[in-house]
């Protein structure tokens, strides 16, 4: 009789899209995705435009998208992706030249799940499409959460009107969250991980966890970077004066 424990199942390797307007650029992307048992490329695009069709066709996991381009910017086409029920569960991690600027607030605000530097070393790099996969902000909440905080403390670049038609839309929205729930997303704001949450209510971090899933639900959120955004643009936590 053969006792040969049966093969487990692989996992499919993750799905990228890259998108950059330098084609010498995407070709050490993706020379680096490649070599990745657990990642490939499925898709290269050089304008917004053809990213959007090209996830529309390839359906990634993770899209690479530069924020400045020629035609159709990053920022339209995040928004156009995130927009898309079809493509709910692509996640879209932007790459600037500045890490910390104006384009950074948008794009969280537009959708991405984060950012990360072009001058990232190439394990960040890697490191931010597998985080960005498991569905988490790319970056630790509590870095997004200082620099959300510093430009919606400046306004954030964006139209007052605008920003307050939609401080008004998150608030309304806050209604539909629980006392508790409220509760873990100031604490999510302030950047703490589940593990630190639970330890603060004196909860498990699944408890945790699925407080936090119910909030992104009720919000519309995609990931924990947007629920930070929201608690600030909707006056639920307000950034502290330095």
């Amino acid at each position: 009789m053969d006792h040969t424990a049966p093969e487990q199942p692989t996992a499919a390797p993750l799905r990228v899209l890259l998108v950059d307007d330098q084609a010498l650029l995407r070709s050490a992307f993706k020379v680096l995705v490649d070599s990745e048992h657990d990642m490939e490329v499925v898709g290269e695009a050089s304008d917004g435009a053809q990213a959007v069709e090209l996830a529309r066709r390839t359906r990634p996991d993770v899209v690479l998208m530069d924020i400045r381009m020629p035609g159709t910017d990053g920022l339209a086409a995040t928004r156009m992706i995130s927009a898309d029920p079809e493509l709910a569960g692509v996640r879209v991690v932007m790459l600037t030249t500045f890490e910390v600027d104006e384009y950074v607030v948008s794009a969280l605000r537009a959708g991405a799940s984060g950012f990360l530097g072009k001058g990232a070393e190439p394990d960040e790099l890697l490191n931010a499409i597998r985080v960005a996969a498991a569905g988490e902000a790319l970056l630790s909440p509590a870095a997004t959460k200082g620099l959300i905080a510093t430009f919606l403390a400046q306004g954030g670049g964006a139209d007052p009107t605008a920003a307050m038609d939609s401080a008004d839309a998150h608030a309304q929205r806050l209604a539909a969250l629980t006392v508790r729930e409220r509760e873990v997303l100031v604490h999510v704001a302030a950047g703490l991980s589940n593990d630190g949450i639970a330890g603060r209510l004196e909860v498990s971090p699944l408890t945790v966890k699925t407080h936090v899933n119910r909030a992104m639900a009720k919000l519309g959120a995609r990931d924990r970077a947007q629920l930070v955004v929201i608690a600030y643009e909707s006056g639920l936590v307000r950034p502290r004066a330095e």
